[in-house]
């Protein structure tokens, strides 16, 4: 689960992370009052689960009140499209009006996990503001990291070591330190994945700042902070993500594929996705129905890949355990039926009552091709999408 700008900062402040004035802004005239309280520049920020807005128009800074209140209006209602956000389009509901801040330095700081080494890690580097990815390609001697035991936290003396390393005056390596500090706190507290701070700012007036902060927390830790889940924003979703979500589906769109994948098993769907790139084309998708779905739950991802309008074929590949295969073929049609539109499909069904699936299938309005196995089935792929 992903958390806005605001947010996050909300819960730095929480942990004595130092961050800029700053307020949410839902209209352009809340824009403007809250610029004129500030009294100064201000830097106005589109509330979007995407990286790059610098880029993309998504970040403004603004001398006074009127421009502040024009910024709003041409983002509050829109949409922003980034470098990162894979074609998609985010709405912009809300944006943050912050006091700009005189810069001096710009670091760029996180913690997150290394399952290389089965442990978080912290990582440091002095190019900030910059894609991190870009910096890792380029310059990777510019990124430093601390690999943490999670048993003890991040060590005082490598902390130290790594700060001094950068030959950075006492009085801003004591508040690196603390930050690095209290954001491990905030990531063990709140069971997250990442917590980006991208610029951590050093000031004109030698005070560290976290000028913007990314924070995600593992969603299957939800369950463990009522308060966080209260703060997702579902309109930061793709729909049919969104839809899969609500029906304990495991969906992911892919861009460029023409190939709807349905799998039970993520293993299975991994191969799955492989065999479409075998057939000449690529997975529109990642969907996992998992191993014990319903019949109601097989008819939505049915209707979910069936809306999408990049997939020419369906690929369903299941293995009949708890999953029977007829469940899963009654699902399939009930999806047909209701949405009322055909797909080319190929399946492999193999396991529970696989038999009596395709007998359901053959008797249906469906265009189907059925496989024996994978490499069969990427031939299959292949003369639908010739046709």
């Amino acid at each position: 689960m992903q958390l806005h700008e605001y947010q996050a900062k909300n819960i730095l402040s929480e942990y004595n992370v130092p961050i800029p004035f700053g307020q949410v802004a839902l209209s352009d005239s809340e824009c403007e009052k809250i610029s004129s309280s500030i009294n100064g520049k201000v830097v106005i920020k589109a509330q979007v689960h995407a990286g790059g807005r610098g880029k993309a128009g998504g970040i403004k800074i603004v001398d006074n009140p009127l421009d502040a209140k024009k910024v709003a209006q041409d983002m509050i209602g829109g949409t922003l499209k980034t470098f990162q956000s894979g074609g998609t389009k985010f709405p912009i509901n809300k944006v943050y009006v912050e006091e700009a801040s005189d810069i001096l330095k710009e670091f760029y700081l996180a913690v997150t996990m290394d399952f290389d080494e089965k442990c978080p890690v912290i990582i440091l580097s002095t190019e900030g503001g910059m894609n991190i990815e870009e910096v890792a390609e380029k310059t990777p001697d510019k990124i430093m990291k601390i690999h943490v035991n999670p048993l003890i936290g991040p060590s005082p003396y490598k902390v130290r070591n790594l700060l001094y390393s950068l030959n950075l005056e006492k009085k801003i390596s004591q508040q690196i330190s603390n930050i690095i500090q209290n954001l491990y706190r905030i990531f063990k507290s709140l069971d997250c994945t990442l917590i980006e701070i991208n610029p951590l700012a050093i000031t004109n007036q030698e005070k560290v700042i976290a000028l913007d902060a990314k924070i995600t927390i593992d969603d299957d830790s939800i369950f463990r902070h009522s308060d966080i889940e209260e703060l997702f924003d579902e309109t930061q979703m793709n729909q049919s993500e969104l839809k899969a979500l609500r029906n304990d589906l495991a969906y992911i769109k892919l861009d460029g594929g023409k190939v709807g994948c349905m799998v039970n098993g993520a293993g299975l769907a991994m191969a799955t996705m492989d065999i479409t790139m075998k057939a000449g084309t690529a997975p529109a998708n990642f969907l996992d129905v998992g191993g014990s779905a319903s019949e109601e739950r097989i008819e939505e991802a049915y209707k979910i890949i069936a809306s999408d309008n990049d997939v020419e074929v369906i690929l369903v590949n299941l293995f009949g355990g708890i999953l029977r295969c007829d469940v899963a073929a009654k699902g399939i049609i009930n999806g047909f039926e209701n949405y009322n539109k055909s797909i080319p499909m190929v399946v492999v069904l193999r396991g529970t009552n696989s038999e009596d699936a395709k007998l359901l299938l053959e008797n249906s309005e469906l265009d189907i091709s059925f496989a024996e196995d994978l490499p069969t089935a990427a031939s299959e792929i292949t003369k639908k999408l010739k046709k």
